[in-house]
């Protein structure tokens, strides 16, 4: 048994390969989070890397204190939930691409010990998706339309996660905005974050439902005939992924944002929609879409 395990140990030594981690990976409760963690998990797998799989762990509030007390090291967040992280900070930072990256990674730095790592250029912002006979034949276009139809009596029930319809800075600022408010009747809410649940309550007409929370990576809308209404007055912050990681892991392993930076970087506003697309409508498994898309891109052997 000795000989073996000095074997091994030799083996190690002169492979230059050795065991790293153990790193746990988590993610949100969604199709995106999903992906996302899916491919944190399978480079860092490729390099090495012992990983304990926690991918779709939770809610955004769930998943922050999971890795503020760490219990989990890294997971893919949005730039633009600073400013519900920090609250006390100018809101309009968050409404442009690098001012928000730049202010939520100082922030959450000095304030939590996290790493933000290189983002996607790619903007999931929360959205507001209506099926397109009635968007067509109502003439429904724009958030503004929106307010005016349910105003002017028009029939509108949404289904959507009750993170969106309870967070001051996703529903009620849609509704502050826009002048319009939708009663508990009008609501079909879901437990977790899920676009694929609120979709395709619209897409089949769910309990009445015609109006979906979506991300504006969502990959489902076209082939579900949806139509994201336009944000006119600009009321949703850039919402960039990047993977975020405890500072004590990332001193530990600073190879990690190396790793991950050709992987976001190459990620943008189509590729998500696509891969979403991939495991929303066609039901493909999110490892397997992850792992497919790494090697394609030569991101991984």
């Amino acid at each position: 048994m000795k000989r073996l395990i000095l074997i091994g140990l030799l083996f190690i030594a002169f492979s230059g390969f050795a065991l790293k981690g153990p790193i746990t990976v988590a993610s949100k409760i969604d199709t995106e989070g999903a992906l996302l963690g899916q491919m944190i998990v399978t480079v860092l797998e490729k390099n090495g890397f012992e990983v304990v799989d926690k991918t779709e762990f939770g809610t955004t509030s769930v998943i922050r204190k999971a890795i503020t007390a760490g219990e989990i090291d890294i997971y893919p967040e949005y730039t633009g939930n600073g400013g519900f992280f920090f609250d006390d900070t100018d809101p309009t930072v968050w409404k442009n691409a690098k001012s928000g990256y730049e202010t939520v990674k100082t922030l959450d730095l000095e304030r939590n010990g996290l790493v933000w790592l290189t983002p996607a250029p790619a903007n999931n912002t929360w959205a507001l998706a209506i099926r397109k006979d009635i968007s067509d034949g109502e003439g429904i276009k724009t958030l503004e339309d929106l307010a005016n139809y349910v105003n002017g009596g028009g029939f509108i029930k949404l289904a959507a996660s009750e993170e969106f319809l309870t967070r001051a800075d996703a529903m009620p600022a849609f509704q502050e905005a826009y002048g319009f408010e939708l009663s508990n009747d009008q609501l079909l809410a879901f437990s977790g974050g899920n676009t694929a649940q609120t979709i395709r309550a619209a897409a089949q007409s769910i309990d009445g439902v015609n109006l979906a929370m979506a991300y504006g990576t969502d990959g489902a809308l076209s082939a579900l005939r949806l139509v994201v209404l336009e944000d006119t007055k600009g009321v949703q912050p850039v919402y960039e992924p990047a993977p975020i990681v405890r500072k004590e892991i990332f001193e530990m392993y600073p190879e990690i944002g190396e790793l991950l930076k050709p992987v976001f970087e190459s990620l943008d506003l189509e590729t998500l929609q696509s891969l979403n697309a991939s495991i929303a409508i066609e039901g493909l498994d999110a490892g397997d879409v992850a792992e497919q898309y790494l090697k394609s891109k030569s991101l991984i052997d």
